[in-house]
């Protein structure tokens, strides 16, 4: 990995007094959701994020969310917790993502998009895990942020582009320009924001999963299979599909309940825009 990155990493700013709390809630056995919600009573962006997601179709609760307790008691204190990381996460970074050919809002899109599908596809399977693998799946591309600040600053943004934009394996074209691909940047983030280290090794592995230690592989796997499906430059594209499922299949999973969950996202997708 470059130093540079190394060093744009180190420089990152602490996260917000209300991400610590909620950090210290989530982690204690005996906090409530009421103290979730308590949290982030005060933080107008975070609730406003949260509000919006609430209500948007991806997540069908039915009836209009109006207000941070109610947000949190349907989403829970892992959804809650994933939503205002992310949202904080994203407003801490220089979120310009040219490199990639995409907006913000477009890698903010699909960020959710790989959350949702993750969930959708691993509560079928094991809801704890789903839990875990949602805050995984939701932040996994965090590097891509720190990686097309160094393209643009290295003038390689033509280049970069034109490669990643016909690239059926992002990882390799990241590895070839930075020596590093977004999992191991992402990882390192957040060892700097002092995650746990399960989260940290799940994402490090992400995008070469044969690799990952026996206890997170299953982990590492399955982001690797939702990256493949919702990649930045063909989200949900016929080829991406086919490569995730291949994916699925060789790691032992019972596809048809991916392609259930696929669907099931896609439909979500549409309705909301």
């Amino acid at each position: 990995m470059k130093s540079s990155i190394i060093d744009s990493i180190k420089s990152l700013p602490p996260l917000s007094a209300t991400i610590v709390e909620i950090n210290r809630i989530y982690a204690d056995e005996s906090s409530t959701i009421k103290d979730m919600a308590k949290a982030i009573e005060h933080d107008p962006m975070i609730i406003a994020n949260i509000l919006k997601i609430a209500n948007s179709p991806l997540y069908g609760f039915g009836k209009e969310i109006k207000n941070a307790a109610q947000a949190v008691s349907l989403f829970g204190m892992n959804m809650t917790r994933t939503i205002a990381l992310g949202n904080s996460v994203k407003k801490l970074l220089n979120v310009d993502m040219q490199p990639y050919k995409i907006t913000s809002e477009e890698f903010a899109h699909i960020s959710s998009l790989q959350a949702t599908l993750m969930f959708n596809w691993y509560m079928k399977i094991n809801k704890h895990k789903a839990e875990e693998l949602y805050l995984a799946a939701f932040l996994q591309e965090t590097g891509k942020i720190l990686i097309a600040s160094e393209i643009i600053q290295n003038d390689e943004t033509i280049s970069f582009a034109s490669e990643i934009e016909n690239s059926n394996n992002i990882a390799t074209v990241e590895k070839a320009y930075l020596d590093a691909t977004s999992g191991e940047v992402t990882a390192l983030v957040f060892k700097h924001w002092g995650f746990e280290s399960d989260f940290i090794e799940m994402i490090k592995y992400s995008d070469n999963p044969s690799e990952a230690p026996d206890d997170i592989k299953e982990f590492s796997t399955a982001l690797n299979i939702i990256k493949t499906i919702v990649p930045i430059n063909k989200p949900f594209s016929e080829m991406s599909i086919n490569f995730g499922l291949k994916k699925a299949s060789d790691a032992g999973y019972n596809v048809a309940l991916l392609e259930e969950a696929i669907a099931q996202t896609q439909t979500a997708d549409s309705l909301n825009t």
